[in-house]
């Protein structure tokens, strides 16, 4: 079922036209490299793993707060904490995390 499943996906995927190209100019292969670095998230060292895109992103993140990207993450941390108790997979989070301070960037300029 699921072989014919993607054979049906690439049969109408040949029929469509996309409008929008994922790839925007200027796509550069190496934000998907995946980068581990070893952070402190509220005084204890752990090591986290993310593509290189998302790490620009708390670089910004970081800046736009005036502190460090371990400091961000521990206050991310923190509040999943006191909000929800926790979370399962902390790099998942932070990517949504970027994600969204994105989709707000964008937000916030569209309404300018």
């Amino acid at each position: 079922m699921v072989e014919a499943d993607r054979r049906s996906d690439r049969m109408s995927a040949s029929r469509h036209v996309i409008k929008v190209d994922p790839f925007v100019s200027g796509f550069d292969m190496n934000l998907i490299r995946p980068l581990s670095r070893s952070i402190r998230l509220n005084g204890f060292a752990t090591c986290l793993r993310l593509e290189q895109v998302y790490w620009n992103i708390l670089g910004g993140m970081a800046e736009d707060n005036h502190c460090s990207i371990s400091t961000l993450l521990s206050h991310v941390d923190r509040e999943v904490h006191l909000r929800h108790g926790g979370v399962k997979n902390f790099s998942a989070l932070v990517r949504v995390v970027c994600v969204m301070n994105g989709n707000k960037d964008l937000a916030t300029a569209v309404s300018r």
